[in-house]
């Protein structure tokens, strides 16, 4: 039995996290295959000492969907974020990461109203978030779930920067 559950990041969990996290990102964005600056950038930002330290500081921070007890996905909430775009504290939904084998089985899409829910209960109306110009299937999946489009930034890495698209949802 595929039994699917969500919830809050255990501290037991964080190298399966980390894994997760290093796995998703590398099928999203290693379009050049694994560059130095690709691996320094995944090993320090998806380390397991990273993750620890997210799960202690909020564990209400990442939110985990799991089958059968293993992680195959993760959506992380930064509440203390300011809109690039606008200048105003919005709380961001940094990640929202799901293996590529559980695409399609709305995974993704409850952990996002998971993620809202929770930015619901912590006083917040509104969420932003950040997606790679390129990364279509992201984009509209997000267009999908309400978000809208209020501009872009670039996301640095070391010596280059990326375009990322800032969407956001006004929360009901």
């Amino acid at each position: 039995m595929n039994e699917i559950s969500f919830g809050k990041a255990k501290l037991s969990d964080a190298l399966r996290i980390s894994v997760l996290l290093k796995t998703v990102y590398i099928q999203t964005y290693a379009i050049d295959g694994i560059t130095f600056e690709f691996s320094n950038f995944i090993t320090h930002r998806f380390s397991t000492e990273n993750i620890e330290n997210i799960i202690k500081e909020n564990p209400s921070r990442l939110i985990i969907a799991y089958q059968n007890g293993n992680p195959i996905g993760a959506a992380e909430i930064i509440y203390d974020s300011t809109c690039p775009i606008r200048k105003t504290h919005v709380p961001e939904l940094s990640k929202l990461y799901v293996l590529e084998r559980f695409y399609g089985k709305g995974i993704g899409y409850k952990l996002i109203n998971e993620a809202e829910k929770e930015v619901r209960q912590n006083g917040f109306t509104e969420l932003n978030l950040e997606v790679y110009i390129n990364n279509d299937r992201a984009i509209t999946f997000y267009e999908r779930q309400g978000y809208v489009s209020i501009g872009n930034v670039d996301f640095p890495m070391e010596s280059n920067t990326y375009e990322n698209l800032v969407m956001n949802k006004v929360l009901n």
